[in-house]
C-alpha cells in the first residue's frame, strides 16, 4: 500500500480509502461482516476510513465505531466523516449552519464511539448558510479538540476559492480537502477544481472510481442489466441499457476493457489506479459491499499506469470530460432554483 500526505494537514494516509456508504440498510446490513470487511482493509495497510452521517442514516457511523473499537485500532484509523444532509424529521437539521454542524458533530461523534474526527467535511455546499458561518464554527471544533481537521466534499472550483478568500480575509481556519466524485467516465473535475485544489494545497479523495458500477465489468454491452439489484436496484434509470447516456457510457467500458487487457489489470484495477495518476489527488476511496468485492479492489494496489496507458484513456474519454453528471445529489442552486433564472413577471411587463 502507498501512502501520501493529506494536502498539507501533515496527516499520512493510504492511497485507498475504505468507503462506507455501502454499509448499513442500503448495502451490507450485516454488521459483523461489514466490520471484518473494515479490518481486511486495514490489515492491508489501508489507513484511511471515510462515512457519512446520512450513510443509511447513520448506521454506517455506527458500524464503523464497533468495528475500530471491537479492534482497539482506533488510533490506526484516520477517521472521516461528513455533515449537510437531512438527518430525521423536522426543521433545522441539515444544512451548514453553526446550529446544526455543532448538534450533527455531537450526533457524529456517539455514532462512531470516538472522542475525534480526524477529518470533518461539509459534504455538499448550503447555499442558505455564509460560508463564513461554516468555516467560523469548523474552527471551533478544531480547537475544540473534537476534529483534527476539516474540508469540503463536491464543491464546485468557485466556491473552493471562495471559502478560501473568505478564510483569508477573515482570519478563520480553512477548508484542507476536497471530496470531488473523479472516475474515467466522470472527467470533468480535471478542468477546474482539481487544479484549484493543487492552488490551494488541499488533500484530495475521489470517490467513485467504478463510476456507480460502470467500470466494475458487472455492466458491459450487449448484456441484461438486472435492475432489481445492486447499485441498479437503488436507481434504475442511471443503469437502463436503452438510455443513450448509458449505451455511451457502456461503449467506453468495453473499450477500457480491452485496454485493460492489454496492459494486464482487471478493468475494475485500471479504473481505481486511474484517479490515483492525477498529481492533485492524494487517496481514491473505494466502495466494498462485499469483502470479494475489497479484495478484487486491493489487488490493483501495486498498478500504476505509465504514459502509454493514460494516453489511450485520453483517446477513449477526453480530459475533462463528462460521459455522465457523476453526481445525481446535488446541482448548482442556479440551474435548478429557476427562480434564479427568471426575472420578476412585472420586472420583465417593465422592460
Amino acid at each position: 500500500m502507498r501512502y501520501r500526505t493529506l494536502g498539507r494537514t501533515g496527516i499520512e494516509v493510504s492511497a485507498y480509502c475504505l468507503g462506507t456508504m455501502m454499509f448499513g440498510s442500503v448495502g451490507n446490513p450485516d454488521h459483523e461482516d461489514s466490520a471484518r470487511i473494515i479490518h481486511a482493509a486495514m490489515d492491508a495497510g489501508v489507513n484511511f476510513i471515510d462515512t457519512a452521517d446520512m450513510y443509511s442514516a447513520g448506521e454506517s457511523e455506527v458500524i464503523v465505531g464497533k468495528a475500530l473499537r471491537a479492534s482497539g485500532r482506533r488510533d490506526e484509523a484516520v477517521l472521516a466523516t461528513k455533515v449537510h444532509f437531512q438527518m430525521g424529521e423536522g426543521r433545522n437539521r441539515s444544512g451548514n449552519s453553526r446550529r446544526w454542524i455543532t448538534q450533527a458533530v455531537e450526533d457524529s461523534l456517539r455514532r462512531l464511539d470516538t472522542e475525534w474526527i480526524d477529518l470533518y467535511q461539509v459534504h455538499r455546499p448550503d447555499h442558505t448558510t455564509d460560508v463564513e458561518e461554516t468555516l467560523g464554527v469548523l474552527g471551533d471544533l478544531v480547537q475544540a479538540g473534537k476534529i483534527r481537521a476539516f474540508g469540503s466534499s463536491t464543491f464546485p472550483a468557485e466556491e473552493i476559492a471562495e471559502a478560501q478568500h473568505v478564510a483569508e480575509r477573515r482570519g478563520l481556519q480553512r477548508f484542507r480537502t476536497e471530496q470531488p466524485p473523479y472516475s474515467i467516465l466522470a472527467r470533468g473535475v480535471e478542468a477546474s477544481v482539481l487544479p484549484t485544489a493543487q492552488r490551494y494545497g488541499m488533500g484530495v479523495l475521489t470517490w467513485s472510481p467504478l463510476a456507480s458500477g460502470f467500470l466494475s465489468g458487472r455492466y458491459r454491452a450487449g448484456r441484461t442489466v438486472d435492475l432489481s439489484s445492486g447499485r441498479a436496484r437503488l436507481n434504475p434509470a442511471r443503469f437502463d441499457p436503452s438510455i443513450p447516456e448509458n449505451i455511451t457510457k457502456l461503449k467506453a467500458a468495453d473499450k477500457l476493457a480491452e485496454l485493460a487487457a492489454d496492459i494486464g489489470c482487471s478493468l475494475p484495477e485500471l479504473a481505481v489506479a486511474f484517479p490515483l495518476a492525477h498529481p492533485a489527488v492524494t487517496s481514491v476511496i473505494i466502495g466494498p459491499r462485499t469483502a470479494e468485492q475489497l479484495e478484487a479492489v486491493l489487488k490493483g494496489a501495486p498498478v500504476v499506469l505509465d504514459d502509454s496507458a493514460l494516453d489511450r484513456i485520453d483517446e477513449i474519454v477526453a480530459p475533462g470530460m463528462n460521459l455522465y453528471h457523476p453526481d445525481g445529489v446535488w446541482k448548482p442552486a442556479a440551474l435548478t432554483d429557476t427562480g434564479l433564472r427568471r426575472r420578476p413577471a412585472d420586472a420583465r411587463a417593465a422592460s
